[in-house]
């Protein structure tokens, strides 16, 4: 049974994860919801339970031919939810305007 409260949807995008003591590293994320972003990763010692910042780009389009597309950068904190052999699923903190 699904228990997710916000739909995955696949992401194509590439996500800067920040490690405590300010270690930075590029991952690819698989997919994404309102709260949470599935990453591949390997190496990286993450634990479920741990936190880590997040930042990463998301092409917002555009639905006017006259302009480009839109790229918003996203900030997250955001909690090791599962670590896998294929990557690890993170659970973003709830946000407030910046």
């Amino acid at each position: 049974m699904e228990r997710r409260l916000h739909t995955r949807h696949r992401a194509r995008t590439i996500v800067y994860i920040i490690l405590p003591g300010g270690r930075r590293q590029l991952c690819k994320a698989v997919n994404l919801s309102a709260t949470g972003v599935f990453i591949r990763t390997s190496g990286l010692g993450l634990r479920k339970g741990q936190k880590v910042e997040l930042a990463f780009a998301i092409n917002l389009g555009s639905t006017d031919s006259n302009v480009g597309s839109i790229t918003k950068l996203h900030r997250r904190t955001a909690v090791v939810a599962h670590v896998s052999g294929g990557g690890t699923g993170l659970m973003m903190e709830a946000y407030a305007a910046r």
